[in-house]
């Protein structure tokens, strides 16, 4: 199936989610997050913030407990560029000024970019993924570019409800393939990290 036809399907799928299985699900998958990463060797996480008009993963679960359990670890979100059509990522904490850009999602106010260099694993929004590790998110193209300024072992990491679909047959060569997809019941790894 291609991107957009899977785009819908899997909108509608996860707008159906009653909202506390929402919370169940979210809590489940942000549990099976931390036992599958050896989170003792990661310096850095960079981390979308959900939608909740979205029906996204709910990150805060990661976000909180990387600030209790983990305070050695830098934190950092995303916020766009529109000019520029890049994201950058900024540190986040709980004190951080949030705003919500021109689609509704927050993003830090302020801060000083982080060099993608640095950072040692990217949770990246999605709608679905295949068994190659290549996801459909929202079209614009912001994470993959984002990606290929990171460092070749730079884990990218995916979250979704639903299980791998089996393929998505429009991928061009500037999407990049996530390492690791976590779902309430199962993780996918996708390739070695």
């Amino acid at each position: 199936m291609k991107k957009a036809e899977l785009r819908q399907i899997y909108l509608e799928k996860r707008s159906g989610i009653h909202a506390e299985d929402h919370a169940d699900l979210s809590q489940n998958i942000a549990e099976k997050f931390f036992d599958e990463l050896n989170i003792r060797q990661i310096g850095s996480v960079h981390c979308f913030i959900s939608l909740e008009h979205r029906g996204e993963v709910e990150t805060e679960h990661i976000f909180e407990r990387l600030w209790r359990d983990f305070p050695h670890i830098q934190t950092f979100a995303p916020r766009v560029d529109h000019e520029s059509g890049e994201m950058a990522a900024l540190p986040y904490s709980r004190d951080t000024r949030l705003e919500q850009n021109r689609w509704h999602i927050l993003e830090p106010s302020d801060g000083e970019r982080a060099d993608p260099s640095v950072i040692d694993v990217v949770v990246v929004p999605l709608l679905c993924f295949d068994g190659r590790g290549h996801r459909v998110g929202y079209g614009k193209g912001y994470y993959d570019r984002f990606l290929k300024k990171c460092r070749p072992d730079c884990i990218k990491a995916g979250l979704s409800f639903f299980p791998p679909v089996a393929r998505i047959d429009d991928i061009h060569e500037g999407d990049l393939a996530l390492d690791i997809c976590v779902t309430p019941s199962q993780t996918f790894r996708l390739s070695p990290i």
